[in-house]
């Protein structure tokens, strides 16, 4: 590996840092790996606001198929 490549993938990885700090602050529950995902997304072309309700409509559904198997006791 090249001295480009490694600067490159530091580079890259201080910006994840540097976003999963931001990400943290304003509370968006995302992981640096999901972060990471929907950072790829957006670089690939991706509408961000489109990805944006994507993940909330997963978090709605998420939450109320854990408020149905807690209601019937399902876990």
């Amino acid at each position: 590996m090249s001295t480009r490549d490694t600067d490159r993938i530091s580079s890259a990885q201080q910006t994840l840092d540097v976003l999963h700090d931001i990400s943290q602050l304003l509370n968006t529950q995302l992981d640096k790996e999901t972060l990471a995902t929907c950072i790829s997304m957006i670089e690939s072309g991706v509408n961000p606001e489109a990805l944006a309700a994507v993940i909330q409509e997963l978090r709605r559904e998420s939450a109320t198929l854990q408020t149905q198997q807690t209601a019937t006791g399902r876990k």
